[in-house]
C-alpha cells in the first residue's frame, strides 16, 4: 500500500516533536519540558460559557467564517494592535492557528512558488509549504543576533519566484521577538513587492520585554499584503478547543474560506462561544498567566546559566533555547541520552530546522515544581558529561 500514498506525503518527515515524545510516552517517571501547551486549565468562566451554549442547544453549524459575533469581537481585539478589519470579509475563524498556516499556503501558492522561512521555526511551516506545492527557502538566524531576522537577511533570499515571507514572532522555538525598528526595515523592503507576508502571532500576548508586541500588518502599507494568524490556544490556555483565526485582505480571506468550507465546514460551535467569552472577559486571565510565565522564565534562565549553559534571554512565548554545543553532542544525541539517563524530555533544536542544531527547546509552560525537578535531572546529566 505504500506505493499508493502520494509521493509528497511519503517524503515528509514526521514531526520532530511528536516523534520524540512518542518515545517518552512509553517510559516511566518521565518529566517533560517539551510540549508547547500551557499547564493552566482554561479559565472557569470560559468553560462555563461553552457548557451554557450546549445547554441552550447551540449545537448546529455556524457560518463557514464563524459566528459573526465572534468575528466582530476578533476585529475589536485586533484594533488594540492598531489594526482594522471588516468582520464580515476580513476575518476567518478556524480550527486552530495550525489550520491557518495550512490554508494560507494553499490559498496563495502555485507549484514552484518560493516561501521564505526564518529558521529555527515552528515545525509545521516547511511541511505546509511543501504540501501546497511551494518551495521552502530558509533564512538561518542565530543566538548571536538573538534569533532576529533582518531586512538584509530577507533581501538576500528574495528571487522572482518569491511568493511569500513567513514571519513567526514571538518565535517558537527560540522565544525571540522582533522589535519595531527591524519590522519597519522589513516593511520598507517588502511594501512595494508583489508578495504576501504571513505573520504568525499566536504568542502575541506572551511578551516580557520593555516593548509591547508589534504586528507588521500595523505598519504603513502592510495590512494590504499581510495575513495575520492568531488563536486562543496559548494566551487563553485553550489548546484542546482548537480555535484560531486569520485576518487579512478580503480577497485572500475569501480564498482561505473557500478551502476551509470544503474541508472543515466551520470551527466547533461550542469552542466559538467559549472564544467569544474569552475575548470579552478574559483579559485578566491572560495578564495573570503572563505574570506567572515571566516568573518561570526568569527563574529557568538564571538556573540554566548558573549550571553553565549558554542561553540568550528570550522575551516571548514560553520557551528557552539554550546552546548545548560545548558538550560535543548533536541535539538529537543530547536529548536522547537525557531522556534515557535522567527521564527528562526536551526537544532537539534540529526539529526546528538546520539552524536549530546545537540547541534544545525547553518549555516553561509547566509548574515551578516540575521545572525544579527537571533542573535537578538536567544538572546530573550535564555533570555526567
Amino acid at each position: 500500500m505504500t506505493n499508493l500514498i502520494a509521493q509528497t506525503i511519503r517524503n515528509l518527515p514526521p514531526s520532530g516533536i511528536r516523534r520524540f515524545f512518542d518515545i517518552a510516552a512509553e517510559m516511566d517517571n518521565v518529566i517533560s519540558l517539551g510540549v508547547g501547551e500551557p499547564d493552566f486549565v482554561t479559565p472557569k468562566h470560559i468553560r462555563d460559557e461553552a457548557i451554557l451554549s450546549l445547554e441552550r442547544g447551540q449545537t448546529m453549524y455556524t457560518a463557514n467564517s464563524g459566528l459573526i459575533e465572534l468575528r466582530t469581537e476578533i476585529s475589536r481585539y485586533m484594533s488594540k494592535h492598531g489594526l482594522s478589519y471588516d468582520p464580515r470579509t476580513q476575518v476567518l475563524v478556524t480550527v486552530g492557528a495550525s489550520e491557518d498556516i495550512d490554508i494560507s499556503m494553499r490559498a496563495i501558492l502555485n507549484p514552484g512558488d518560493e516561501v521564505l522561512l526564518v529558521e529555527p521555526c515552528f515545525v509545521a511551516y516547511k511541511p505546509c509549504v511543501v504540501m501546497a506545492g511551494g518551495i521552502p527557502v530558509t533564512i538561518p538566524t542565530s543566538a548571536e543576533n538573538d534569533f532576529q531576522v533582518t531586512a538584509a537577511d530577507i533581501e538576500s533570499r528574495l528571487t522572482p519566484k518569491t511568493k511569500a515571507v513567513m514571519l513567526g514572532y514571538p518565535c517558537n522555538p527560540t522565544g525571540a521577538v522582533l522589535p519595531r525598528k527591524e519590522l519597519e526595515a522589513i516593511a520598507g523592503l517588502l511594501r512595494d513587492r508583489e508578495l504576501v507576508v504571513i505573520s504568525d502571532e499566536i504568542y502575541s500576548e506572551l511578551t516580557y520585554g520593555y516593548e509591547p508586541h508589534v504586528s507588521i500588518a500595523s505598519l504603513p502599507g502592510m495590512a494590504e499584503k499581510t495575513i495575520v494568524i492568531n488563536g486562543f490556544s496559548k494566551a487563553f490556555a485553550m489548546t484542546g478547543w482548537r480555535l484560531g483565526f486569520a485576518c487579512g485582505p478580503a480577497e485572500i480571506i475569501a480564498a482561505m474560506t473557500k478551502i476551509h468550507q470544503y474541508v472543515l465546514m466551520c470551527a466547533p460551535t461550542m469552542s466559538q462561544y467559549a472564544g467569544l467569552e474569552a475575548l470579552r472577559n478574559g483579559e485578566g486571565d491572560v495578564k495573570a498567566m503572563r505574570k506567572e510565565y515571566d516568573e518561570r522564565r526568569r527563574f529557568l534562565l538564571k538556573q540554566l546559566r548558573e549550571m553553565g549553559m549558554d542561553c540568550f534571554e528570550a522575551c516571548g512565548a514560553f520557551y528557552l533555547f539554550p546552546s548545548i554545543k560545548r558538550f560535543g553532542l548533536t541535539s538529537e544525541e543530547f536529548c536522547s541520552r537525557l531522556l534515557s539517563e535522567q527521564r527528562l524530555a526536551v526537544v532537539p533544536g534540529s526539529a526546528f530546522g538546520d539552524s536549530g542544531e546545537g540547541h534544545v527547546r525547553i518549555s516553561y509552560a509547566y509548574s515551578v515544581e516540575n521545572i525544579k525537578e527537571a533542573l535537578v535531572r538536567l544538572r546530573k546529566f550535564i555533570d555526567s558529561l
